[in-house]
């Protein structure tokens, strides 16, 4: 198991005694923050890698040619799978003249550790001999002791020296093991808040998505494609505009507009809520609630956006179809009394600020009652159905038709001119041309239960009554009355004709 290590060992060695000759710092890189060691001379202790490369290299500096080392034995022994002592024999020479050269014997013993997938050398003790020195036989008793001495207390220091390593390692090996406990901890953790985190997502039918700054999708939950049939894949990466309408990107934007302002003035949103369309796969459309939130980082700056989107479809249908019943005729689908008189006080509100004319109509039909009697409600239905189309044909998208009750409705015609002649001649037109449409015969098509259709002519006329507002302070309720009075004097008159209120009192320009 550790012939990969031997291997990264040999080869530090090797690289670190080529450094080591050069007197390169670069052996710095190969050494333990906490390194310790004896000199070469084995005086005095060393006890970091810069002093040990210090000491070496003035000692090296002392000789006047390079170092040449021939290496001839190594051997490593492993006390733990993360420490290992390694002994290394080689020989080296030094030139000290043309001729006559100086070589030693140098037993080096290290202490290395392993630091992460690196080894690197945490303990130095260095000896040699020299061929062309004395012997020991040559030494006195003195030296010998000396020497003795020397030797007895760099095995006491370098016991030391293993002591603390071990301690230290053992030190290390319990912090990593509680570090390794702790990340596995976090990581089971971790995994299981992604996996409530998923499930959450993945079960509700909401859907749960992230955008980035530049309002990217970075997530989406499946619910997405349940709803609108686009595919994770398919969403992520997208700008979010791709997924509403024209309108809903405005509403984007008012949102985003909304909480800058708010940001502006110290008071930031916590939630935005809109409702927008969304865009499905099907080229089809759903209403969707939006709830979001923005992401900040640690210095307060937005780094993205994350929300809920919840499906509204038939909320809105439900919506729409109360406010149908509340404001429109359900027979015709025009405008009943409640939004007519809505529509009547913004048009004199227009006709008092642009200081234009507006007209209001009174029509009832002549010749109703008639069908209702010889082919039944639906005959009259289908007529009143006829007439109400019609009417639409006849006037502008920002003019008002409405179903005032019966055979009876009412007509706003704004934005006229601001001379009243000219008010009354644009009315009488308009008027003229709604009763021409209505006089046209009606035919129709009858559908009674288990009965092949059938198909009837009727005759039915119109009778209009017009009165011409402005800037003048009047009320809704008069301007009924005034239009049903001049309606009822055009029965009066023949019927299938046109009368205005106090037509006499109307300069015709």
């Amino acid at each position: 198991m550790y012939i990969n290590d031997k291997n990264k060992i040999s080869d530090l060695i090797d690289t670190c005694l080529q450094l080591y000759t050069a007197r390169d710092d670069r052996l710095l890189e190969h050494c333990t923050d906490d390194f310790t060691g004896f000199s070469c001379n084995q005086k005095f202790l060393i006890r970091s890698r810069e002093e040990w490369l210090a000491a070496s290299r003035g000692y090296y500096n002392k000789l006047s040619e390079h170092l040449c080392i021939d290496a001839k034995k190594m051997n490593i022994q492993f006390i733990t799978d993360k420490v290992a002592v390694v002994t290394v024999f080689f020989h080296t020479k030094n030139t000290v003249t043309e001729y006559i050269s100086k070589s030693k014997s140098v037993r080096l013993a290290l202490i290395v550790r392993k630091e992460f997938s690196n080894w690197k050398i945490a303990y130095c003790n260095t000896s040699m001999t020299s061929t062309d020195t004395k012997s020991p036989m040559d030494y006195s008793d003195e030296e010998i002791e000396e020497r003795n001495y020397m030797l007895e207390q760099q095995i006491i220091e370098q016991n030391k020296q293993l002591s603390q390593i071990k301690a230290k390692l053992q030190f290390d090996n319990e912090k990593f093991a509680e570090v390794s406990l702790e990340r596995k901890q976090a990581e089971e953790e971790l995994r299981k808040s992604e996996a409530h985190f998923r499930m959450i997502t993945e079960s509700v039918s909401d859907v749960v998505w992230k955008l980035d700054d530049q309002y990217c999708f970075t997530y989406i939950s499946p619910s997405d494609e349940k709803r609108r049939g686009y595919t994770a894949d398919e969403v992520l990466g997208h700008h979010v505009f791709e997924m509403f309408d024209e309108e809903g990107i405005i509403t984007i934007q008012r949102a985003a507009q909304q909480r800058h302002e708010s940001e502006r003035q110290g008071v930031p949103l916590t939630e935005v809520t809109f409702e927008a369309r969304h865009r499905c796969k099907d080229g089809s459309w759903i209403w969707g609630e939006i709830c979001y939130n923005t992401e900040l980082d640690y210095q307060g700056n937005v780094i993205g956006f994350y929300g809920i989107s919840r499906e509204i479809t038939l909320r809105k249908q439900m919506q729409d179809k109360v406010r149908e019943l509340a404001f429109y005729d359900a027979l015709t689908k025009l405008p009943n009394r409640h939004l007519l008189n809505d529509r009547l006080i913004q048009a004199m509100a227009a006709s008092k600020r642009n200081k234009c004319f507006g007209a209001l109509m009174f029509l009832d039909l002549d010749n109703f009652k008639p069908i209702n009697d010889l082919h039944g409600h639906i005959a009259g239905d289908l007529l009143l159905i006829e007439v109400a189309q019609r009417l639409k044909r006849c006037v502008r998208e920002i003019d008002t038709i409405a179903r005032f009750g019966g055979d009876e409705f009412i007509i706003i015609i704004s934005e006229l001119s601001t001379n009243e002649g000219h008010s009354f001649q644009q009315a009488q037109l308009i008027a003229e041309k709604i009763r021409v449409a209505l006089a046209k015969i009606y035919q129709l098509k009858l559908k009674h239960d288990k009965t092949p259709p059938t198909c009837i002519e009727h005759s039915c006329t119109a009778s209009i009554g017009v009165v011409l507002f402005s800037e003048q302070e009047i009320s809704i309720d008069d301007l009924y009355a005034y239009a049903d009075n001049a309606m009822y004097e055009a029965k009066k008159n023949g019927r299938n004709t046109i009368r205005f209120h106090n037509p006499n009192s109307v300069p015709i320009a």
